[in-house]
């Protein structure tokens, strides 16, 4: 995408951390945001922000684990606006225990927010891109989802593992059809989604990988970024293609060694 100047986006999760942070980025380039949040009281805050700054927005509240409420907000957007070209899929909860401590209700849950919201936001999005012929798509996944560094959040870590695998295999669909995909892996950002987290037993220290804290508005600039220079795979923290290679140069050995430290 040459420019975001003039262009429509939509970013759900986006009341707090990484997804206000986008959204207020995208405004800041000239985008008009749909600011969507199941917060409907945080989506009215992003939005004065960005009119204060002199960008344009409008506030809907969402709820990504319903399919209704997502083709709601796509009509409430076209009707709005008139075109989708952005769209960001910025949701994740988390739940933490010990593997056999964590219920198939909280499972089930985690899966429908994490993974399903993006199954619905494709459905019904990606029409829209696809008969215009452009567009951007950009899926929140994590580093939980690229390698083992803890235990004690295995939904979590297996829907965002599952969103890795949809955003490539979603890339080699949309990008011969003007589209681009980005693959956003967050590190450790210093973000509210504490708010979203349940813990189940004892589980003692939570383990988060060894990178530094960044801040939510590095990454909406990150995004911005991708978004300009059609960038598919995008880690917030370089040092996270350091631990691919060394992962993918002897597995075995990265399973070994990581589980010996949380041993």
């Amino acid at each position: 995408m040459e420019t975001i100047e003039g262009k429509v986006a939509v970013v759900t999760g986006a009341g707090s951390g990484i997804g206000r942070a986008t959204a207020l980025a995208l405004a800041a380039a000239g985008a008009s945001v749909a600011v969507s949040d199941l917060n409907e009281e945080r989506c009215v805050e992003v939005v004065a922000d960005i009119e204060a700054r002199g960008g344009l927005a409008s506030a809907w509240t969402c709820d990504v684990s319903s399919d209704s409420s997502v083709v709601a907000l796509k009509e409430a957007v076209m009707s709005t606006f008139g075109r989708v070209d952005i769209v960001m899929n910025n949701v994740g909860i988390l739940a933490f225990g010990l593997p056999q401590n964590i219920p198939m209700d909280a499972w089930t849950r985690i899966v429908d927010t994490n993974l399903l919201s993006v199954a619905r936001s494709i459905n019904a999005f990606l029409p829209l891109l696809v008969s215009q012929g452009s567009g951007h798509i950009v899926n929140t996944a994590s580093t939980a989802g690229l390698y083992g560094y803890s235990f004690e959040r295995l939904p979590y870590s297996a829907t965002k593992g599952a969103v890795v695998a949809l955003t490539e295999a979603l890339a080699l669909y949309c990008r011969p059809r003007g589209i681009g995909v980005t693959l956003l892996c967050p590190g450790p950002v210093a973000t509210n989604i504490a708010e979203q987290m349940t813990v189940y037993g004892e589980i003692g220290p939570i383990q988060a990988p060894e990178l530094d804290v960044l801040e939510p508005a590095v990454v909406g600039a990150q995004v911005v970024d991708a978004i300009l220079t059609d960038t598919y795979f995008l880690p917030t923290h370089e040092e996270v293609n350091d631990i691919l290679r060394m992962r993918a140069a002897d597995m075995d050995a990265y399973v070994r060694a990581q589980a010996e430290k949380l041993a």
